[in-house]
């Protein structure tokens, strides 16, 4: 069997990574497999890398300028295009196909006229509406019925000027369900329901969680703590940019008006100056390797992800695995991870009961190992596997 996966990026950045783990699924499976994408850090005979960043910001101004998000990249979609004849693979797995780079419209025709079964996983929503990739947080509605008059305009991917939404949502209606053998997958139960109710529903969806390794992401040793002049602190760790936005920063400076003296928040990948926050916040520069990552977790009392919106929260298992304690607003499918052994969830946007949480978990009401646990339920190769499953399902159409 050869199975082609086609995203954004590889094998960088969380979609990226998934995209290599699956790749390795193929080969201990003897599967052929070939990736392409935009962004690529490698060089590998098996990998097809579209265009440069320069053509890629150009379909970005298209996208702003006009609002036809998907619809451009037409000169090196064709390429891609010569290389699948090439290959020719059984099936083709879609992962994130907006991100400027491909054009859906010669995509869609391309496997429906060449009858190549599609696996598709979703890492967001923005195959079944007419412009956004997440509109939980807005509370929109439309994509149900129809999109138009988009209050996500100005939100990935940016339309400065125009709402191409309604038009939008009925092109991509049209290609996306105009496939006779495709099969959904999404990493959550919450997507699944999503999806399901969406014009997608037309094609069986199953919800496959992602995987980590979990002998990367383990409880490690690290002097992190004595370097940061924490030993005597209780830690509380979160992963943000920035104190705007739906990753919800903003309410780690509510926490910090909160907290007692013994209390401290160390957040990673903030870029905010130093001498700005408050006396209880400690930045920590972003980390690109998964061995200090796991130090990072592991030095925590408690891991806090206030996110606003949320797919499947790979930072909450990756936190799990190295026996570190997860609180978390129930956003979207970003407590699906935790059991009540392993976490405490509160309803999106109650600091009290976010602080409550953590008062918990400080009064040893969650069990390290219970933590550890839970997150071997996510090893990569027990998940990745399942969907060797989900290619015989629709090479059988």
């Amino acid at each position: 069997m050869r199975v082609l996966q086609i995203n954004g990026v590889y094998p960088i950045k969380s979609t990226g990574r998934i995209v290599k783990e699956i790749e390795a699924v193929h080969k201990k499976n003897n599967i052929e497999s070939f990736i392409a994408t935009s962004e690529c850090t490698l060089k590998k005979s098996n990998v097809h890398t579209m265009g440069s960043d320069l053509y890629i910001k150009a379909n970005i101004l298209k996208t702003r300028l006009f609002g036809k998000h998907g619809f451009y990249n037409k000169t090196e979609t064709r390429k891609l295009l010569r290389w699948i004849d090439e290959i020719r693979p059984d099936i083709i797995h879609l992962h994130n196909i907006h991100g400027h780079y491909i054009n859906v419209k010669l995509l869609f025709e391309y496997i429906k006229k060449h009858s190549i079964p599609v696996v598709w996983t979703l890492h967001d929503c923005w195959a079944f509406t007419g412009h956004c990739s997440h509109f939980d947080y807005r509370g929109c509605q439309k994509w149900r019925q129809g999109c138009f008059d988009c209050p996500m305009q100005k939100s990935y991917p940016v339309s400065w000027f125009f709402d191409r939404s309604k038009g939008n949502y009925r092109d991509k209606k049209a290609l996306f369900t105009s496939i006779p053998e495709m099969h959904i997958v999404t990493p959550s139960n919450w997507l699944k329901g999503l999806c399901e109710e969406s014009f997608l529903g037309k094609y069986p969806v199953t919800a496959i969680p992602n995987g980590i390794d979990t002998d990367v992401f383990s409880p490690s040793v690290s002097d992190i703590r004595k370097k940061l002049k924490l030993e005597d602190k209780f830690v509380i760790l979160g992963i943000i940019n920035e104190f705007s936005g739906y990753k919800g920063g903003e309410y780690f400076l509510k926490l910090s008006q909160m907290l007692s003296d013994d209390e401290v928040i160390v957040l990673l990948s903030l870029e905010e100056n130093p001498d700005t926050l408050p006396h209880n916040i400690i930045p920590l520069k972003r980390t690109a390797d998964d061995k200090r990552l796991a130090e990072i977790y592991s030095m925590a009392d408690v891991f806090v992800n206030p996110t606003l919106q949320d797919t499947f929260s790979m930072v909450n298992i990756e936190a799990l695995a190295c026996a570190t304690p997860v609180v978390t607003f129930n956003s979207g499918g970003a407590a699906e991870m935790l059991d009540e052994q392993s976490g405490v969830w509160v309803n999106r946007g109650d600091t009290k009961a976010l602080y409550e949480a953590i008062q918990k978990v400080k009064r040893k009401g969650i069990s390290s190992a219970a933590c550890r646990k839970q997150a071997l339920n996510f090893k990569t190769e027990d998940c990745f596997t399942k969907y060797l499953d989900i290619y015989k399902s629709v090479s059988d159409m």
